[in-house]
């Protein structure tokens, strides 16, 4: 039987072939393509303010979340001609800004987004500190947002707002947003500092070396990822897990409900919870890409 043949569409003035919006990505949720389409086309106007001027990095997914993927900094060779690209170190990303490109991404089964913290215009200047909350089994998100509710208090003691939001996976990420000149010679000293008093205060609950055989029922504070050559899963993201499950932003008042339940389950959102959830609440990241802050000196 032939494959069906590409759906040809305008988006926002740019001509794009989609193609195999049939095929199934989430096997265990039926989630096809076309749902990957339609999800990032819906979440655009909260999702492309995070992404805008920013390095991207694609985790690809061509078969579905239960097949091989790969990662692909060099934007592919094949794209469109209209496809802003950006060159940092020796790749040349890709840049998402506008709504036809997210969807030229997603129609590539680029499941994540894994975008820069810094923008391509300062490849080496950061504009937040990211913090990956990292559990280590028996340990869950609900350790996580004890964690983050003691990084919050840490973070204020030195004058600094912190926006929480869930991995989509198993943990989650707390960024402080600077949006000031900063270096990651900068960031990445003051996160591993964080981490250790944390630590220090917490030895039961926390740990910040990056050994495996410490993490047992603790949970990692991953200062590591404040550094050019990585990348955190971006917000609003999709992940590859049984369930098409999303990197959402969450309240504070979120976290220490999570808290006092006891339960994973409370942080854990799918792409129709967090379609519905913005259209409530708003992009509750909204400040991480605006507010101004400055790392104190330490």
């Amino acid at each position: 039987m032939p494959a069906p043949k590409p759906l040809e569409v305008d988006v926002d003035g740019r001509r794009l072939s989609l193609s195999n919006l049939d095929k199934v990505l989430y096997p265990q949720a039926g989630f096809t393509k076309g749902q990957v389409i339609d999800y990032y086309t819906r979440i655009a106007p909260c999702v492309l303010p995070h992404l805008r001027d920013r390095p991207l990095t694609l985790k690809r997914y061509p078969n579905g979340v239960e097949a091989p993927y790969f990662y692909e900094k060099n934007c592919p060779r094949h794209r469109p001609d209209w496809i802003r690209t950006a060159a940092a170190g020796s790749n040349e990303f890709c840049v998402c800004d506008d709504l036809p490109t997210l969807v030229w991404l997603a129609n590539l089964a680029d499941l994540e987004l894994h975008p820069s913290l810094a923008k391509a215009a300062d490849y080496t200047s950061p504009t937040v500190v990211a913090f990956d909350l990292d559990p280590g089994p028996p340990a869950t998100i609900v350790e996580c947002a004890e964690v983050a509710v003691r990084l919050r208090t840490a973070l204020r003691a030195i004058g600094l707002e912190c926006f929480p939001k869930t991995s989509g996976s198993k943990g989650m990420q707390v960024y402080a947003p600077l949006n000031t000149p900063t270096s990651y010679e900068k960031t990445k000293p003051f996160a591993h500092a964080v981490a250790q008093a944390l630590e220090r205060a917490e030895p039961a609950l926390v740990v910040s070396d990056m050994k495996k055989a410490l993490r047992a029922g603790k949970v990692l504070v991953d200062w590591s990822q404040n550094d050019e050559h990585k990348t955190t899963v971006g917000v609003y993201s999709l992940r590859a897990r049984e369930q098409p499950t999303v990197s959402t932003p969450v309240s504070w008042e979120e976290i220490e409900c999570a808290r006092a339940s006891g339960d994973p389950e409370n942080l854990v959102f799918t792409a129709a919870d967090v379609l519905r959830r913005v259209g409530e609440l708003g992009d509750l990241f909204a400040p991480v890409a605006e507010l101004e802050q400055a790392l104190p000196r330490f």
